[in-house]
């Protein structure tokens, strides 16, 4: 009834799950990850146990696969299940039961694992696999995890239609404010098209939330000071400071500088 992907950045610092289904708020259910250690999807009559169990194999240094098979070993239940894990090191791993219902299946590599039941086909699978891997390495593992979900959705996904996304992802650090791991968190619970709304929603997370290279900060100098301090009087706010708390835009804050988004974003805003 599910389609997902578990995933380790190429640099091992992020881990996560992105995940659609027909299903009400498939987020609460399917994923799980934790920073340093790897990321974990249930899905098919969802052990929701595999997610912390796993995640505490996966603590000790088990690799994804004696994850799989320890995980499914002590399971009565896992010929209804499907499973998709991912570690610190080496290839993923996915395990789907005898008992999941057609069309089901994983396809795995370094550091991903795809799978699904009720499918179009396989070819829902394979799209999401070469999505993947068409995507460079460098690309921010929430992007890659996203296109790699639409590449699914676009090949036919769940066969009886859609319903919830979700996308999660763990970065140490990565959180507001730098507080926690949790560096994406986004799901879609009720939707026609859950899986275009959540890219929407990645996006509106990119703005809020995105931490610019203080590189290509504009400095709050001369023309640039100016034009900002005219914006804000239009608008009735007293610094950039203030009216960057009140949007929401505190994570693109730059010392004597202006994030080029948060730029345009007051420029709009002026209008």
């Amino acid at each position: 009834m599910t389609f997902s992907i578990v995933a380790r950045s190429s640099d091992g610092q992020s881990y996560g799950v992105a995940v659609a289904s027909k299903f009400l708020a498939v987020g609460v259910a399917v994923p799980a990850a934790e920073a340093g250690v790897g990321a974990i999807a249930t899905q098919s009559y969802a052990n929701l146990a595999y997610r912390p169990q796993g995640l505490a194999l996966l603590r000790t240094g088990t690799d994804a696969a004696h994850t799989v098979a320890g995980l499914t070993a002590a399971d009565p239940g896992r010929e209804t299940r499907q499973l998709g894990v991912v570690g610190a090191h080496g290839d993923g791993a996915s395990f789907t039961g005898a008992e999941c219902n057609a069309w089901a299946g994983g396809a795995t590599g370094a550091g991903y694992a795809c799978q699904g039941n009720i499918l179009t086909g396989p070819v829902v699978v394979q799209e999401m696999e070469r999505a993947w891997l068409a995507d460079p390495p460098d690309v921010p593992l929430a992007v890659r995890l996203l296109d790699a979900l639409v590449a699914g959705d676009v090949a036919g996904g769940d066969q009886r239609g859609r319903q919830s996304a979700a996308l999660f992802v763990v970065t140490p650090g990565g959180g507001y404010g730098g507080g926690s791991d949790v560096s994406v968190d986004l799901r879609v619970d009720d939707h026609h098209s859950p899986v275009p709304e959540l890219r929407r929603l990645l996006d509106l997370h990119d703005l809020y939330f995105g931490r610019p290279d203080p590189a290509d900060g504009v400095a709050l100098q001369g023309e640039t000071a100016e034009e900002v301090r005219r914006l804000l009087d239009r608008l009735g706010q007293p610094d950039l400071d203030t009216w960057m708390g009140v949007e929401n835009y505190e994570e693109r804050s730059l010392p004597g500088a202006i994030d080029p988004l948060v730029l345009a974003k007051l420029r709009e805003a002026a209008r």
